[in-house]
């Protein structure tokens, strides 16, 4: 069986090379012996394994562009190696695998940013190492998207922070050992918000897990903040400056969930292909139905113009060319791509795609999480207008 549209795509490309498949092939090997496996366990269990976290930085996988004396290594290593990796630990058809193994890719971009060089050293480390985990609370019960009106408070008082509030749906927020969270130090808006590195250890600190309708072996935290005493030093950045840092990592989370939403959606027509080509009906196989072929060249359609859209957006940001209402909208276009692909392939699939185990039945379950997390598909769009076209 020949797939070559999924199965080649990068050597088509003028964005990858032979570094790229190198790549490529590590990381699928990572995947066939220490993920594929497991993964259906996971998903049942509701978390990862911390050692999987130690193997995955063993394999080179978390530290994949992370500075070197933090235990990271990227030299030689681009944008589009970290895409290459998105694309591979997407086999397996689970999306809670990528967004809890590499939720470090949120928690830690704001610490190495705007940290403290003690900070840097003391953080980066153990968590590019796999002995950490680090989650990012922004999200809360009374709102999302809408960052600058957040509500969790910190009060400085001497040498210390008191932080209370609550942050909600935080990836890998049972197992974290450090939360990169955001506060209000400050007045209304986003003039007044800070970011705190906060030890999940710490008295004061409760966490509630929340059952899902997909993401299963990600782990998913409320969090209950109550009179968190949080050291000064633990500042990331300037007080009253937190706001910058989460929109720069929004822009990067954005980015790599559209690769996300190409990559699974490649999973979907795949399976949907190797199932048209094994299936019979009316006395021929599926594939040989016209309405099929259709819904297969369709779906193809689909994935290689976002594709190109989200490759396009990696080189401007490796070229200074980007500008956040690009991320906005092609998170739109690849989430709402994922969900026809998604829901070609389980027509196509019948009734197999509704069996727990089939690849296309995990993702179509984590459709809505993707159109939903890092912004949803209408705050986005707004937030493009605002950006393209005027207005506040």
């Amino acid at each position: 069986m020949t797939l070559t549209d999924f199965d080649d795509w990068r050597a088509r490309s003028p964005f990858y090379d032979e570094s790229h498949e190198a790549l490529a092939q590590s990381v699928r090997r990572f995947v066939e012996r220490e993920v594929a496996p497991h993964i259906d366990q996971w998903e049942a269990d509701g978390e990862l394994p911390r050692a999987l976290h130690r193997k995955a930085a063993e394999a080179g996988i978390l530290g994949l562009r992370y500075p070197e004396q933090y235990g990271g290594h990227s030299e030689g290593f681009d944008i589009f190696h970290g895409m290459t990796q998105t694309e591979e630990l997407a086999a397996v058809g689970a999306g809670g695998l990528t967004a809890s193994l590499m939720t470090h890719g949120i928690g830690l971009p704001p610490v190495l940013a705007l940290g403290s060089e003690e900070m840097k050293q003391r953080v980066a480390p153990p968590v590019l190492a796999g002995e950490k985990i680090i989650a990012l609370g922004i999200t809360e019960p009374s709102g999302g998207s809408d960052v600058a009106n957040l509500k969790t408070r910190a009060e400085r008082v001497g040498d210390h922070y008191v932080v209370n509030g609550s942050k909600m749906f935080i990836t890998s927020g049972m197992r974290a050992d450090w939360l990169t969270c955001a506060v209000r130090t400050g007045g209304a808006g986003a003039a007044g918000i800070s970011l705190l590195l906060i030890e999940m250890d710490s008295p004061g600190v409760t966490r509630t897990r929340l059952d899902k309708m997909g993401w299963r072996c990600s782990d998913t935290a409320a969090i209950y903040l109550q009179d968190v005493k949080v050291p000064a030093e633990n500042l990331i950045g300037p007080e009253n400056g937190g706001f910058i840092g989460i929109m720069r990592n929004f822009n990067s989370e954005r980015l790599g969930m559209a690769m996300g939403c190409c990559a699974f959606a490649r999973v979907c027509l795949k399976e949907a292909v190797e199932w048209a080509q094994a299936r019979e009906t009316f006395g021929k196989a599926l594939v040989k139905h016209q309405s099929i072929r259709i819904k297969l060249a369709d779906m193809a359609r689909r994935i290689a113009a976002t594709q190109a859209w989200v490759d396009q957006c990696a080189w401007a940001v490796e070229h200074g060319r980007d500008q956040p209402a690009d991320f906005a909208m092609l998170k739109v276009q690849a989430t709402q791509m994922l969900e026809i692909v998604a829901r070609e392939a389980a027509q196509i699939l019948g009734g197999a795609s509704y069996i727990t185990g089939s690849k296309v039945e995990r993702i179509y379950r984590e459709v809505r999480v993707n159109a939903i997390g890092g912004g949803s598909e209408e705050i986005m769009l707004d937030l493009a207008g605002r950006q393209l076209f005027g207005g506040k």
